[in-house]
């Protein structure tokens, strides 16, 4: 099949405003309309193989959602899950991060489809749901927290045992081994923070030693008047998971050497 028949098959399958553009012998720019989240163009190449004609992407999808997530965060967890389906469900070879679809019997316009299909579905990891950003946020807190405290120095969903039986005031992670415990607690939410500014204020109450640290998903996002509160109650803070890993990582190490 020539080239131009392929770029026909394209447009009859997937829409009309697709274009091939040549780069050198046998390798061609395939140009959509599709985009990221944040307006950037899905990166497609056509080239033909040893053993036929390939789409792939030259490792420019992983690359483009690092700008926002870090390598690992993609190979666990929820987000993991969506990429491992997505590349399932359209037949997708994930080859050392080159992802890539074989054309079967000519179907150049239904293969094209596919691959549109499972980038924008792998896409999707930069904008879940709220509830599924929440749910990612506390995994990466946890794996943070697993990864930098040593398993016998740290309890998640911890209570105090003498005068909170009924768990009312939990801690999220209490690291321990020095003499005050740091308290640790994941935000996301308003309502997680004044969960934990009430607790620190009831540890206040019950005279319990403890230093304290609050995490947020998104400081900015916090009702100012329920971050004031917080800021009173907790000794330090970091406005954001993501963009903070290493020095939440050096504090934790820190106060765990203290």
């Amino acid at each position: 099949m020539s080239i131009e028949t392929i770029e026909i098959d394209f447009r009859r399958k997937v829409g009309e405003t697709i274009r091939l553009a040549g780069e050198g012998i046998n390798r061609f720019r395939v140009f959509t309309p599709f985009l990221f989240e944040d307006g950037d163009h899905l990166a497609i190449v056509l080239k033909r193989e040893t053993h036929g004609w390939v789409l792939s992407d030259e490792g420019h999808t992983y690359m483009h959602l690092t700008y926002d997530l870090e390598e690992k965060d993609l190979q666990k967890g929820n987000r993991q899950k969506i990429v491992s389906n997505a590349l399932s469900a359209f037949s997708v070879e994930d080859r050392e991060g080159e992802l890539r679809l074989a054309i079967p019997e000519e179907r150049y316009g239904d293969a094209l489809f596919s691959f549109v299909q499972a980038l924008l579905k792998i896409s999707d990891v930069t904008y879940l749901s709220r509830e599924r950003v929440r749910s990612t946020f506390l995994e990466d807190f946890r794996n943070l927290l697993e990864s930098t405290v040593a398993e016998g120095r740290r309890t998640f969903d911890w209570c105090e045992p003498q005068h909170d039986s009924e768990g009312k005031y939990v801690v999220d992670c209490r690291v321990n081994g020095m003499a005050k415990p740091l308290m640790v607690f994941a935000l996301p939410s308003d309502d997680k923070v004044r969960d934990a500014t009430i607790s620190l204020l009831q540890f206040e109450r019950w005279k319990i030693p403890h230093r304290s640290l609050g995490i947020f998903e998104d400081q900015e996002e916090v009702n100012r008047n329920v971050l004031a509160r917080f800021s009173d109650m907790c000794e330090k803070q970091f406005s954001s998971l993501g963009t903070n890993k290493d020095r939440i990582a050096a504090y934790l190490q820190e106060a765990v050497q203290g």
